[in-house]
């Protein structure tokens, strides 16, 4: 058995495709008046993301530990390489850090340094590797690789969530609350950084697309893009993006979720690339 992927439901991938690649995702934690909801497990509201007082966790070390046994057995011993968002972002990663510790040299922990579908980018390139053969620690290297390369960037109507959650430095709220500004934000060292900042959403959405094009540089690309709440407006980025990107080898349109929309706010829109990638089978 080959050796299997675990991440975090911050991934975003689709069941789908997390079925076809045996990639195990670990619901992560969302609490509302004192109820506690997993994602991807149970029916959570659909206005969550726009209520205030909303608070998010990682998944824990039990819950890890049990998901890592549960790979570790499915995998026949071969081993597990663990997938999980930026630390600076999340206590996913320390947990999951924790939880390995019981399966000496059998569980590889990876820090995406990112979050949404750049963590399931990566997670997709592990399992690629491993479905072609590679042991555990060559596994690692591909996840470490796809995780250095992939480059992701998000707009956001306002930065009100960002700022609650602490998920932003305080440059970038400064420079972000002026005016209504427009900002766009990608990430650097497993943190949000503000990249370009623009007056109105559709000036920001259009600079997003030139940066992403830029970025690209004529590579094959995989393409992801994701939303919060704006389907419609998401599909149409990815057409724009498709007509103007070489080659694109594959191309994800996922909502961000309940998680990852409490922190960015209703109407962002992301923007996903990564050039290591075989095409995805979906």
């Amino acid at each position: 058995m080959p050796v299997v992927v675990v991440t975090d439901s911050s991934s975003r991938l689709p069941a789908a495709i997390a079925d076809h690649y045996g990639i195990r995702q670990v619901p992560l934690h969302l609490s509302r008046d004192g109820v506690d909801y997993l994602e991807g497990v149970d029916d959570i509201p659909a206005d969550i993301i726009s209520t205030p007082g909303v608070t998010t966790s990682g998944a824990n070390p039990h819950e890890l530990t049990l998901a890592y046994e549960e790979a570790l057995e499915a995998s026949d011993g071969d081993g597990v390489v663990a997938v999980h968002m930026s630390r600076r972002l999340s206590g996913t990663w320390g947990a999951g850090r924790l939880a390995a510790e019981k399966f000496p040299g059998l569980v590889r922990i990876v820090d995406s340094r990112s979050v949404g579908l750049a963590v399931g980018f990566t997670a997709i390139g592990a399992a690629q590797a491993a479905a072609a053969g590679a042991d555990r620690d060559r596994v690692y290297e591909s996840a470490i690789r796809q995780a250095s390369t992939v480059d992701s960037m998000v707009c956001v109507h306002q930065l009100d969530n960002l700022r609650q959650s602490g998920r932003i430095s305080a440059a970038s709220k400064m420079l972000g609350s002026a005016l209504s500004i427009k900002p766009i934000l990608h990430m650097v060292d497993g943190m949000l950084t503000l990249k370009e900042r623009h007056r109105t959403f559709s000036k920001a959405l259009a600079k997003m697309v030139d940066a992403a094009v830029e970025s690209a540089g004529g590579r094959p690309v995989t393409l992801g893009v994701q939303h919060s709440a704006s389907p419609e407006l998401a599909r149409e980025l990815a057409e724009q993006l498709t007509g103007r990107l070489r080659l694109v080898t594959s191309e994800l349109v996922v909502d961000l979720g309940p998680i990852l929309g409490c922190h960015v706010g209703p109407g962002a829109i992301g923007v996903t690339l990564a050039s290591h990638l075989d095409p995805i089978d979906i």
